[in-house]
């Protein structure tokens, strides 16, 4: 186990490589914790949460809305908890964005621990502070910027994670990758899934790798002013694909790292060999970069987006891998690029 501690705008963040669940007794009071947890993670790992206050949510994406962050507070109220209480998120993407926004709004602001249990999360949904939930089709529409206390890494976590969700992983890896880091780009190249899903210190080396390339980027702007906004790569076409057509997150983004780089080669002369060698690689991990949307379906989303500024829009291109670009683009001119 490694600690590291990390200093952000008004909080001082632990985190925790190589921890375990079981050992949280070191920060803090076990009696003061209640774990948030879902349905799927609670069933495969009963016998940890024997020890814990627990509430359960249900599992999925389409469950990360208000009203279930309205039932964790009820049940917050219930279990008595109070501003010494510590939330403990424990579950992918879905269960750490909701246990960090109902930490952050609760009593107006309580102490939280993040516990990401699969790929996707330990790389990048519990990392970073980011949290809430959707609104209908809008991904993230309401939440807020809260650092946990401690983000603690469980590898263990990873002996019981499907297929499918080492696949959706890697999507964000592989984004990170594409904006940040040439070396990790060719690293990933000469591998393939199976030598990440068979080699427990290989993925734990490349989850701590992705973790501090993410860190690197909020440290520098923790609010998204600026160059956090690389951390959407893909994201603004792939959150309405992944909404519209209820694909799931590591393939939608997957879908929208494609179309950027299109969208890159056709405004930005982003090399057309650097866009085949991206593609290549998404596909290498099993992960999609061929959809049939409906532009104007996709188009519908598009324009409801966060990142969208009155008549532009928000959008991650790539000057080469490696070397992500905070861009705007008109809305009528995106419009036109995904109708091509």
């Amino acid at each position: 186990m490694t600690v590291e501690k990390i200093q952000f705008f008004n909080k001082t963040v632990e985190l925790v490589f190589d921890g375990s669940l079981e050992s949280i007794s070191n920060w803090g009071d076990i009696s003061k914790m209640i774990v948030i947890t879902d349905e799927n993670v609670f069933e495969a790992h009963q016998q940890i949460f024997q020890s814990f206050k627990t509430i359960l949510v249900p599992s999925g994406e389409i469950h990360k809305q208000q009203s279930t962050v309205d039932k964790i507070i009820d049940d917050l109220l219930q279990l008595e908890a109070d501003k010494q209480s510590i939330i403990v998120g424990v579950g992918g993407g879905v269960v750490t964005d909701m246990a960090g926004y109902a930490a952050s709004i609760y009593k107006r602001g309580i102490r939280l621990m993040q516990v990401p249990t699969s790929l996707l999360g330990m790389v990048d949904a519990a990392v970073g502070g980011k949290n809430g939930v959707d609104v209908g089709p809008c991904k993230n529409m309401v939440g807020t910027i809260y650092q946990p206390d401690v983000l603690l890494y469980d590898y263990s976590f990873l002996k019981t994670l499907p297929e499918i969700e080492w696949v959706n992983g890697f999507a964000e890896i592989i984004k990170h990758a594409c904006i940040k880091d040439a070396n990790m780009f060719t690293f990933l190249q000469g591998k393939v899934l199976a030598d990440f899903i068979k080699d427990p210190s290989l993925i734990a080396t490349l989850v701590e790798q992705n973790v501090k390339i993410k860190l690197s980027v909020v440290l520098n702007d923790e609010f998204e002013t600026g160059d956090r906004k690389l951390l959407n790569f893909g994201h603004t076409i792939g959150h309405a694909i992944e909404n519209r057509y209820d694909l799931s997150h590591g393939f939608a983004i997957s879908i929208g790292m494609a179309v950027a780089c299109n969208i890159s080669e056709e405004i930005n002369q982003f090399q057309s060999s650097n866009k085949l060698s991206v593609l290549q690689l998404l596909q290498q991990y099993g992960l999609p970069v061929q959809f049939d949307f409906d532009p104007e379906k996709i188009w519908e989303i598009l324009i409801l987006d966060k990142k969208r500024n009155n008549e532009e829009m928000g959008f991650i291109l790539l000057d080469a891998i490696g070397k992500g670009k905070v861009s705007s683009i008109p809305l009528q001119q995106l419009k036109d690029l995904l109708n091509h």
